[in-house]
């Protein structure tokens, strides 16, 4: 009986060991994405986005940069379509917002289409390929259309207008700030 003990103490450690070795937890990659970049999105709302793509549980920091950004890209066009469709709707009845509300939603599709959309598809091609300077030169382009639409809409001075994009530009505004960080900590 003595020698059992030992024995079985041994064996015990030796099955602890291997279990979280080989058949414990698996890491989040995910949520420690997402927790690298904490300083500049919400973790939440990052490890949200990024589980809705698939195959995101089992890809690296460089794969969850490729999805951040092109969710932010859909995001963005999303919003350049919604901000084109209030625009044609701006000065109709019950439209709201007259000239000046339809040329700042025009100017929020502009922006959208023009500038941050093809520089997130550009900027997410670079980094597939890991042409790390190419990527980060795209960078001031990447997430002006949130900011400048609400700049726009709120030089128009029209409160629905504003209120009809605020929640697509937030949108766009943290999934950019996501690819954004997510290059900064790959590159």
């Amino acid at each position: 009986m003595g020698k059992v003990r030992p024995l079985l103490a041994v064996a015990a450690a030796l099955l602890l060991c291997c279990s979280s070795c080989y058949g414990g937890a698996a890491a989040d990659a995910v949520a420690e994405s997402c927790d690298a970049i904490r300083d500049f999105v919400d973790v939440s709302f990052c490890a949200s986005r990024l589980r809705s793509v698939p195959g995101a549980a089992a890809a690296d920091r460089h794969g969850h940069l490729l999805m951040a950004a092109d969710l932010a890209a859909a995001s963005g066009a999303s919003a350049r379509d919604a901000a084109a469709a209030m625009a044609r709707g701006a000065e109709g009845p019950g439209g709201g917002g007259g000239p000046a509300a339809r040329d700042a939603l025009e100017a929020c599709g502009i922006l959208y289409g023009a500038a941050s959309v093809p520089a997130l598809r550009l900027l997410r091609g670079y980094a597939a390929a890991r042409s790390w300077g190419a990527a980060r030169a795209l960078l001031p382009l990447t997430g002006q259309a949130g900011i400048g639409c609400d700049a726009a809409l709120a030089g128009a001075g029209s409160a629905a207008a504003a209120a009809g994009m605020a929640g697509a530009n937030r949108e766009f505004d943290q999934l950019s700030t996501m690819a954004t960080a997510l290059l900064n900590k790959v590159s």
